[in-house]
């Protein structure tokens, strides 16, 4: 029985065609500058996205890192929400390794951090504290798309204030798409929108895009310099790396568009779910949708996880029960799911 991971995007397997780009892909030593394909990536993903240069790194946790990192010097500190995987899913990197203190304040429901937080946030010129040099948002948020409006405000807010501006974007092209898709406009154009508000982006290729590892650091030429010194420290400059960059290459040019069938996907498991005594579906705007068990079900979460293991349905339930939809999952997979949750349930 074929297995419906639902866990994350993360657990994609390269298709055919990424496997045939991957396998010729010519090859350098990205060390010392020259592997062909990881400078093409370089270039792809800097021109697709509006900047001057880009950094290919081993994950998005290392990007983040070095794009923090390269803002910030020790003793300095960035702004960020209590719930952004670059504050509370990432080790406390930024802290461990650069001295460089976070300052998390609340996301509100829609992802978004209120102008007023991130201005009682902001430190006076003051011995007494850590130099507030950068605000960090995350598109999507829990497969929520930050409102381009709320974007720009943001963004001009922080620049009024001195700061620089950091996007972990890991999920940016899921945004992109899904703005694209109320705009009636072009998902390459949307993700370009977005990053340009930014001095620096972080972008995985090995969630929806379906490349299986990598992630991008976009930014200023000084910006990517400087983030290549952290990389080589984070131990993340690789040798022949071009048969990963090639898989993020192909990426970029197949499976952007194809992101909205994962979209889809996640609104139609949301739909066979509605009207289950005891379970409340959080809508899915993108490729992720959130259940909360309530009532005399409130605590079978893991139940319901161990249940739907049996079944050859995985999900995660680390703090809320959490399916995400991906190229590896088709309708027979998100109609099984559903199945066997209703199943669970008896309705």
């Amino acid at each position: 029985m074929k297995v419906v991971d639902l866990r994350s995007d993360t657990v994609t397997q390269p298709t055919h065609a990424m496997r045939e780009a991957m396998m010729a892909a010519p090859l350098g030593d990205d060390v010392f500058g020259d592997d062909p394909s990881v400078n093409a990536l370089q270039e792809k993903i800097a021109a697709m996205l509006g900047f001057e240069a880009a950094l290919f790194v081993p994950t998005g946790t290392q990007s983040n890192l070095c794009g923090v990192l390269s803002h910030c010097q020790r003793g300095e500190e960035y702004i960020v929400g209590q719930l952004q995987h670059s504050y509370r899913w990432e080790g406390g990197g930024a802290a461990v390794f650069g001295s460089v203190q976070p300052q998390p304040i609340a996301n509100q429901p829609d992802g978004t951090l209120a102008l007023s937080d991130i201005a009682d946030a902001i430190k006076p010129d003051d011995p007494h504290f850590a130099r507030t040099k950068l605000l960090a948002l995350e598109n999507t948020w829990g497969g929520k798309v930050l409102p381009m409006a709320y974007v720009e405000e943001a963004t001009d807010f922080a620049r009024k204030k001195g700061l620089a501006t950091h996007l972990d974007g890991a999920r940016l092209f899921n945004a992109a798409v899904e703005q694209a898709r109320r705009a009636g406009g072009d998902a390459r154009a949307e993700a370009r929108r977005i990053a340009s508000r930014f001095d620096s982006v972080s972008v995985c290729f090995s969630k929806g895009l379906g490349a299986p590892v990598g992630s991008a650091l976009c930014g200023s030429k000084e910006l990517i310099a400087r983030a290549k010194r952290i990389r080589k420290m984070a131990g993340g400059s690789m040798r022949q790396a071009g048969f990963m960059a090639a898989a993020a290459s192909h990426a970029l040019d197949h499976h952007v568009d194809r992101l909205q069938e994962d979209h889809a996907l996640a609104h139609r498991l949301a739909q066979g779910l509605d009207g289950i005594e005891g379970v409340r579906v959080e809508a899915p705007e993108t490729n992720i949708m959130f259940v909360d068990l309530v009532g005399p079900s409130r605590d079978r979460s893991k139940e319901l996880l161990a249940a739907l293991e049996e079944e050859g349905v995985l999900a995660t339930g680390l703090y809320r029960l959490r399916f995400v939809t991906h190229l590896d999952v088709d309708a027979a997979g998100i109609d099984r799911a559903i199945a066997a949750i209703r199943r669970f349930f008896g309705a």
